[in-house]
């Protein structure tokens, strides 16, 4: 009887975690489908348009991973991506109450969700946002890159379990 309580608990104290991360990535495909959208429909294939200085909108199909690595790799991108988030969500259910595991964990579902949806439904990613000296990126871009960084920061910072 012991054994279920305790069993209960941990599913009671992982639930939150998991449903943070989980709205936190639909959050992300939404802002991602959004911005997407209003590019396509707004700007050709090529074209850029300077929105302040040293930021310009520009619409881009990238068939690679980030910064167009792998161009083409259509199956190794698919199989890579998949791979990385099943090492992600094996990490995070392994260890669900790590103080703010949850936020890196949504970022990267969601960033690799919104780009995965381009990649199934047009065979490339659209990227639109372009600094100086800068390959363009996307919504999803940001979410995984600030994603990474905050997931290195709660293995090496982040506490054991969330208070």
């Amino acid at each position: 009887m012991a054994a279920t309580s305790a069993a209960r608990e941990r599913s009671t104290r992982r639930t939150p975690a998991f449903a943070r991360a989980l709205a936190l990535a639909a959050l992300v495909v939404i802002a991602d489908r959004i911005t997407k959208h209003a590019i396509k429909a707004g700007i050709a294939v090529g074209a850029e348009h300077k929105l302040i200085p040293g930021l310009r909108l520009v619409h881009v199909r990238n068939t690679g991973v980030a910064f167009n690595f792998l161009a083409g790799g259509g199956a190794l991108v698919l199989v890579i991506t998949l791979a990385a988030l099943a090492a992600l969500l094996g990490y995070f259910a392994r260890r669900p109450t790590r103080r703010g595991l949850w936020v890196p964990t949504g970022l990267l579902v969601g960033g690799a969700l919104g780009n995965l949806i381009d990649r199934i439904v047009s065979g490339s990613v659209t990227d639109f946002i372009k600094l100086p000296h800068w390959p363009a990126f996307n919504v999803s871009d940001i979410a995984i890159t600030v994603g990474v960084v905050a997931l290195l920061w709660v293995i090496e910072h982040g506490g054991r379990a969330q208070a």
